[in-house]
């Protein structure tokens, strides 16, 4: 959608770590010029710390994994391990912290990736396939303050995704019915069809995303008329991709959000070849399920004219982290998470004990990754630099929104 670009590029530039966030393809074409071991797990391909956190199961319990699956494809293990290597040292400068302190942070995360992988290759198929990390566990490893607050925050989130609290703040009434707010630039309608007319496109691939859910999930639906549509633009990476969050009701006071994502070829494709998957909603799919311990219980797919899509609640129970407020200890801790979470994402699909033989019991694995960590965190701020420039010449159009 080349109308949302400009606001891409505004929300890139603002720092090296939102271009990091949004150059997904730039660092996989950087990476498949880099040596590999040739074992391959079903990978994320954007596996940057922000794309990790908590979020809820079906049993409304609260895990920790990788939450955005968008580039997800099988290819080289270390492509994962390196851009969430690389993201913890652009994080901890654009939060002013050492070098020395960034270096520690990233050997933390590749630690706990190997020693973490050492530990699911011992485990059987079945054992590993039900294994998560729960919320018991990561409050388990912080300091009596850190766990206080972040119980806080989990019952925030929790109070917050539920569709009643989320729908004052994203819907209001016209006339007889709920529509979706407008909230420019980020929530708007097509601008051919007003607030609450659903064109005929977005209501076909409802149905076709329906047929793709287990019949139980389709008769759960079945329980809701749609009311509205609208485009959401989300992120980073996916801006300028189509977005829509559609307003559900069952009756007056009972509303489900679903968003719909643009699901366009993979960053890594060129470089680790095509989906097997002929829709690439589909792949997403698929890549959740593979990775993630449990997922959306309305996690599907559809195909939309030109464009695949694939389907989830809004914010169901989501707990992202906010990278901004992280000092060293803050950071620390979480990279140990996100390393522990990637290894069992990639252990379910791969040969874990073929990774941890490779990646061996010493730290010579980790301080090559913190050395290539700290080398890429250099280009991608000569890379942030260029799009800077472009954007002063006017060589590239950008918005800037207004700080919330």
């Amino acid at each position: 959608m080349q109308e949302l670009l400009p606001l891409r590029h505004g929300r890139m530039v603002k720092s090296a770590f939102t271009f990091y966030r949004g150059a997904a393809l730039t660092m996989a074409t950087d990476l498949a010029v880099t040596p590999t071991t040739g074992i391959r797990v079903q990978c994320c391909g954007d596996a940057h710390l922000c794309n990790f956190g908590g979020f809820a199961t079906p049993e409304r319990k609260i895990i920790f994994s990788i939450n955005d699956l968008d580039e997800t494809l099988p290819a080289p293990w270390e492509w994962d391990v390196k851009r969430l290597a690389a993201s913890f040292v652009v994080a901890c400068r654009d939060n002013g912290l050492s070098e020395a302190v960034a270096k520690d942070v990233v050997m933390t995360s590749v630690r706990s990736y190997r020693e973490s992988m050492a530990e699911f290759s011992l485990l059987k198929t079945l054992e590993l396939w039900y294994r998560a990390l729960g919320s018991d566990e990561l409050l388990g490893s912080l300091p009596p303050k850190g766990r206080k607050r972040l119980m806080k925050r989990i019952e925030k989130e929790q109070a917050k995704s539920r569709g009643e609290e989320m729908f004052p703040k994203l819907a209001e009434q016209r006339g007889d019915i709920h529509v979706i707010k407008d909230q420019l630039p980020t929530i708007f309608h097509h601008k051919n069809h007003p607030p609450g007319e659903v064109q005929q496109a977005v209501r076909d691939a409802l149905v076709a995303y329906v047929a793709t859910l287990p019949s139980a999930y389709q008769a759960l639906v079945s329980r809701y008329e749609i009311r509205d549509a609208a485009i959401k633009v989300v992120g980073v990476g996916s801006v300028g991709t189509a977005c829509w969050v559609i307003l559900f009701m069952a009756g007056d006071t009972d509303p489900l959000f679903l968003q719909v994502k643009e699901a366009r070829a993979s960053v890594l494709e060129p470089y680790a070849g095509k989906s097997v998957f002929p829709n690439h909603g589909q792949r997403v799919v698929d890549g959740y399920r593979r990775m993630q311990p449990a997922s959306d219980m309305l996690l599907g797919w559809s195909r939309g004219p030109q464009r695949d899509f694939f389907i989830r609640q809004l914010r169901d129970m989501k707990i992202g982290p906010m990278v901004e407020t992280f000092g060293q200890a803050e950071m620390d801790f979480y990279a140990g998470w996100c390393g522990r979470a990637l290894a069992l994402s990639h252990a379910r699909s791969g040969n874990s004990a073929m990774i941890s033989g490779y990646m061996g019991k010493s730290d010579t694995f980790d301080r090559a990754i913190a050395a290539f960590s700290k080398g890429y965190a250099d280009q991608n701020e000569k890379d942030h630099a260029a799009l800077a420039r472009a954007i002063r010449k006017g060589k590239v159009k950008a918005v800037f929104e207004e700080e919330r």
